[in-house]
C-alpha cells in the first residue's frame, strides 16, 4: 500500500491494530509513524497509553506484556517498537501477529533494510494489519518527488532549483524535507522556489556546483568550467573530486546511451534514461557536442583519475585540486 494512502486513512480515522514498517528509506517510516502518533490518542490519553521502546533494549517477554495490557481510561493504547532493526526477539512475536490485542496498536519501525517476507510473522502481520515496505526513491524519481512534495507544502519550484536539490542533497528525503521546510518558513505561501532562494537561504551555489560544471562541459565551456573547478577547490565543502568524478561519468554514461538510442527525440531519451524532460534536453544537446569515441576516451580518463584521487599513480605531490583541474582539461581538449 502506498505511503499516502497509509496516512490519508489513519487520518481518517481508520487504524490499524499492526503496522509493520520495513525498508530503506527511513522517511516513510517516520512520516508514517508520526501521523500514528499524533492521531492515534488524545494528547492527554497519552501519558498512560503511549509506549515507546527501542530494538536495542527491548525484551520479547515485556514487550508482548506492554502489547497485551489494557489502555487505561482511554479506547486504545499506542507501543511503538523504534530501531526494530536491533530487536534479536523478533521471532518471538509471531504468535502476537497471529492474535494481536483489539485495544493495541503495534507500530514496528524496522529501518534501514526489509525484514524477510517469507515468514510466518510477515504473513500474520499483513493479515492482521498493515506491512508497508519502504523503498529508496531511485535517482531518476527524485526531481519528480522533489517537485511533488514542494507542491504539496503549497509552494513552486523551478526545474533548476529542483537539480540542485537532488544533486546536493541526494536521495536522503529527511534532509531534502528539512531543507524544503525551512524555506516555507522563510517564504510567502505560493512562491516559486528558485535557484537563488536555493542559495540564499540553504548555502548551495547557483553557479558554482556540480550541476553548472556539468553544463559548462556539455557545450565545452573551458573557462566556466575551469571557474568552476578552482571554487571547488577553494571551497571543498561545495563538491570533491569523488562526487566530480561520480556526476561526470553519470554525466557520460547518459551521452552514450543517446548516442545507441533509435529515437533521439526529449521525450524518447527522458523515457528510456528516466530522467525529467529537462534533463532530457538538456542531455540531447551535449549528445552532439561529444561523439561516441571522446565518450569512451573520457570515461578511461574518470578512471584514471578515480584511482589518482584514492593514492594509485599519485605519490602525493598532486592535491585534490591539482588532479580536478588536470582532469576537467583533459576531458575538454
Amino acid at each position: 500500500m502506498d505511503y499516502k494512502l497509509i496516512i490519508k486513512e489513519i487520518l481518517a480515522g481508520k487504524l490499524e491494530k499492526i503496522y509493520f514498517l520495513h525498508g530503506e528509506e527511513a522517511y516513510f517510516i517516520d512520516e508514517i509513524t508520526r501521523v500514528i502518533t499524533e492521531n492515534a490518542l488524545e494528547e492527554h490519553e497519552r501519558d498512560f497509553n503511549q509506549t515507546i521502546l527501542y530494538g536495542k533494549d527491548a525484551e520479547a517477554l515485556s514487550l508482548i506484556s506492554e502489547l497485551k495490557n489494557y489502555p487505561m481510561m482511554a479506547a486504545r493504547k499506542l507501543v511503538i517498537l523504534k530501531e526494530a532493526q536491533d530487536f534479536k526477539d523478533m521471532d518471538k512475536l509471531e504468535d502476537y501477529y497471529e492474535n494481536p490485542s483489539d485495544t493495541t496498536i503495534f507500530v514496528v519501525n524496522y529501518k534501514y533494510k526489509t525484514y524477510d517476507s517469507r515468514k510466518k510473522l510477515m504473513k500474520s502481520a499483513a493479515k492482521n494489519g498493515i506491512v508497508f515496505k519502504s523503498d529508496k526513491v531511485r535517482d531518476y524519481q527524485l526531481v519528480g518527488w522533489i517537485e511533488a512534495y514542494v507542491k504539496s507544502t503549497g509552494f513552486g519550484i523551478t526545474s533548476k532549483a529542483c537539480m540542485l536539490l537532488a544533486e546536493f542533497l541526494g536521495t536522503d528525503l529527511g534532509r531534502i524535507v528539512n531543507e524544503i521546510d525551512k524555506l516555507a518558513i522563510l517564504l510567502e505561501k505560493g512562491t516559486t522556489i528558485n535557484d537563488i532562494h536555493i542559495e540564499e537561504n540553504i548555502g548551495i551555489s547557483k553557479d558554482y556546483n556540480v550541476f553548472e560544471l556539468t553544463n559548462a562541459m556539455a557545450v565545452r565551456d573551458v573557462p566556466k568550467a575551469f571557474k568552476i573547478v578552482d571554487y571547488f577547490d577553494h571551497n571543498p565543502k561545495a563538491a570533491d573530486i569523488i562526487m566530480v568524478i561520480s556526476t561526470v561519468f553519470k554525466f557520460y554514461s547518459q551521452l552514450m546511451r543517446i548516442h545507441f538510442l533509435p529515437v533521439k527525440s526529449k521525450e524518447a531519451v527522458a523515457s528510456a534514461l528516466k530522467v525529467h524532460p529537462f534533463v532530457a534536453g538538456e542531455l540531447v544537446n551535449a549528445s552532439k557536442v561529444f561523439n561516441p569515441k571522446k565518450i569512451a576516451a573520457n570515461i578511461a580518463i574518470l578512471h584514471e583519475y578515480d584511482l589518482k584521487s584514492k593514492g594509485v599513480g599519485n605519490s602525493g605531490a598532486f592535491t585534490q585540486g591539482d588532479l580536478m583541474k588536470e582532469m576537467i582539461y583533459r576531458l575538454l581538449h
